[in-house]
This record gives structure tokens, sequence and C-alpha cells, in this order.
């Protein structure tokens, strides 16, 4: 079941792996605005909805940012750990609001003692998937490579559905997937 997934540190540590990944490639890339070589510039946060036991290093949000001291343009890569500026896990977002169709008092309950999520958050999420998201101009490229349609009304479930392999692959599959609404600036390859 995806929520005992997305409180498996072990999922977690495969999270971070990947950001890993994903920040030595961009740190190999130049200043999108000035050319120059780019610096480490993580960042803390203060997760919520994933498990207890988060190393400090999977707290942190990875950002490069320009080693010009007049430019200092920040290159945020993509994450598969953090959704944006959403201060919940990735993973936790996804899964919570695929899970909240059909969001009884039994089932907030539920998702409260799990994730520590509020009913407002998990409405406010559900409104963020049918506007923000649904509306957005990376959905609105991206809706089209799928075959039927999306139903934009059941997302993010919809969309989970969509990616083939067992519930930790989906997943995963669809994080990279959300990949470029993740980061901040891009880095010059993105341009």
């Amino acid at each position: 079941m995806y929520s005992t997934l997305v409180r498996d540190a072990r999922f977690y540590e495969f999270e971070l792996e990947a950001d890993r990944s994903i920040l030595a490639a961009a740190r190999e890339e130049r200043c999108v605005v000035c050319g120059c070589k780019l610096h480490l510039g993580h960042f803390a946060r203060k997760p919520r909805g994933g498990p207890h036991d988060l190393s400090e290093d999977a707290k942190l949000r990875y950002s490069l940012c320009c080693a010009h001291p007049e430019c200092r343009k920040r290159a945020t890569p993509p994450s598969l750990r953090f959704l944006g500026r959403k201060v919940y896990l990735s993973g936790t977002v996804v899964v919570v609001a695929a899970m909240r169709h059909g969001a009884s008092p039994a089932r907030m309950r539920a998702l409260r003692e799990l994730f520590g999520v509020s009913r407002r958050t998990v409405e406010r999420w559900r409104k963020w998937w049918a506007t923000a998201f649904a509306e957005g101009p990376f959905w609105k490229a991206a809706a089209a490579k799928f075959l039927p349609a999306v139903e934009v009304a059941r997302l993010p479930a919809s969309l989970l559905e969509r990616f083939l392999g067992n519930e930790e692959e989906r997943l995963i599959l669809l994080l990279r997937f959300l990949g470029p609404i993740t980061g901040g600036a891009p880095t010059a390859h993105a341009r």
C-alpha cells in the first residue's frame, strides 16, 4: 500500500540517492545568467509526512548558486523528495492527495494519524492539483502525451495509474515525471 511506502525510511534513502545523482549532473552545468561555475548552496527544510528517523542530510534541499560574487543566481535542480515549496514530502503529497477521493471522516482520521495532515491541508492539495497543476504550463504540455486523456478531476490518482510497475516503481516514475516543477531556476541545459 502506498501509505506504507511513503512512511518507509528506505524509500526516502532511495530518493535521497536519486537527488544526489541529479545534483551531481546539475553541478556540471554553468550559471544560466553569467556562465560561471556553480557552487553548493543547500538549505535546510523541515519536511513533514515522512518517517520520523530521516537523516539530517535527507532534510537538506539540494541547491546550487553561481560562484560569481556579483551574480549569485540560484539554480535548484529537480528533486524526488520535495515538490516545490510544499512543506510535506513529495511522496506524501501525491499519496495523500490520491487517497483523498472519498475522504470519509474515518479516512481523514487515518490520514491525520499516519501523516499528521489536516483536512484543510488535504483540501488545499486537492485544489492545487485541480487548478495550479492542471491549468499550469507543465501539465498543459505534458497532458498531450497521455492517451486516452488523464482524468483531471482525479489527479494525482489518475496520473499515478498511468505508470507501470509495482507501487514503489509507479510512485518513483511519477515523482521523476514531476521533476520539472520541483526545482527553482533552471540550469544551463534546461534553457
